[in-house]
Order: C-alpha cells, then structure tokens, then sequence
C-alpha cells in the first residue's frame, strides 16, 4: 500500500495493550517509520536510576535528558525497530523493560515540563515522513491532526499474561498476582496525572485487542489507512 508523505497514524493504550506490537508489525506493513515513544520516558526512567536522581525531580530529571543526549535512530532492523542510545550507550528492550523501570516511569512521565521535552522531540521525528507512533498521549497531544487515531485497550487478564510472556522471555519471573496491581496502579497513574492523562481522543477509533490477534488488528487498522487516504 502506497501512503502519502504526511501520513500520520497515533496508537494510543494503556500498558501491556499490545500498541507496541501491533505498531511495529503496522508500519512494516506499510513500509512506514516507527516509535514508540514510551521508550523514551523509559530511557529517561534508566538513566534517572543510574544517577541517582530522584523520579520526583522534575527539573533535575529535564537537565538529565538534555545532558544525555538522548537520540532515536529509526531501524526496522533493530529488535525494537528503532534504537535508543543514551549518554553513548544503546539500551535495549531488557533495560527498558525492567522491573526497575517500571515501577518509575509514570511517575517520570507525569512531570509537565518532562514531557513537553519529549513531544519536541516526536514531533521532530514525526516530521521526517510518514509514521506510525505509539504511546497514551499521541493522538490528544503529540500528533493532534494524525489521519488515523487508535486507542488499543485489552482487559486487564490479558494484559497481565502478554505482560508476563515478555517478562518471562526476559529472564524475569513475576507471579501474576503482582503484576496485575503492577497494571492496575499504572493504569491509575496514567488516568489521573494532570498533564496529558490517558485518554482516546474524541477522535480515535477503539479497539479491544483482549480476544484477537495482532494480526487482526494490524488487518483492521490497515483497513482505516485506507480509507483515511
């Protein structure tokens, strides 16, 4: 499918809704850019605990992304199909995905001027051509006049058990239990921060991946590119 050069297309979702997945698997499908700007606040939530820093210290945690030099190298060869080096290092899905991490990165991204840094820096991105990005507040505040908008939700049984299949094949074992009030309490945190809570766009179609698989939603967005053209 030919797209045109200003094709944007927002996936939205909470945690584990597969978004990530299915945004990947959507641009390749498209031969399109891809980011997961999630990974962002991640990379910063890692650096932040290699500092020392605490994930409250807004202003701290602003120079911290500065001085790091963060960049995102779109790479549809990469296991992430982009790679993020920080301060000189590329970090990878294990680093980001950590349990560590985790457990910070809301409270990281609820800081307002945090995140007006990293929507400069999508936007940058973005305007480099056609994309797919994926995240909980692109099509509300990153890309407002995306062609295509989509929130992916799941239920949170679902969730729990991509969640912990990621997990597991990254070495870390977590019981389920646990993981669900992991999911829950991101959930709350992304709902009731606020700057930029997780919200579908008026816009934005919904789309419930708890029963169906990637590749069903990846044919039904497809499917909404098409028609958006």
């Amino acid at each position: 499918m030919s797209v045109p050069s200003h094709l944007q297309i927002a996936i939205d979702g909470p945690a584990a809704s597969g978004k990530t997945t299915v945004a990947f698997r959507l641009a390749q499908a498209l031969g399109i850019l891809y980011l997961d700007t999630g990974a962002m606040y991640r990379a910063l939530a890692f650096l932040a605990l290699r500092s020392g820093i605490d994930a409250d210290n807004e202003s701290a945690l602003v120079r911290l992304w500065t001085a790091a030099n963060v960049r995102v190298t779109l790479d549809a060869d990469a296991p992430l199909g982009f790679r993020i080096v920080a301060a000189g290092a590329e970090l990878d899905e294990a680093t980001l995905q950590s349990n560590q991490v985790t457990a910070i990165v809301s409270t990281i991204a609820a800081h307002a001027r945090v995140r007006e840094a990293m929507v400069r820096s999508q936007r940058e991105i973005s305007a480099g051509g056609p994309v797919v990005m994926a995240g909980r507040d692109i099509g509300t505040v990153v890309l407002p006049f995306a062609q295509v908008k989509i929130f992916l939700t799941a239920s949170v049984q679902a969730r729990v058990e991509r969640r912990r299949a990621q997990l597991l094949a990254a070495g870390d074992n977590i019981s389920e239990h646990q993981l669900a009030q992991e999911i829950e309490e991101r959930d709350r945190l992304d709902r009731e921060r606020p700057v930029s809570p997780l919200a579908p766009a008026p816009d934005a179609h919904v789309v419930d991946s708890s029963s169906i698989g990637v590749d069903d939603v990846v044919s039904e967005i497809a499917g909404l590119v098409e028609r958006a053209r």
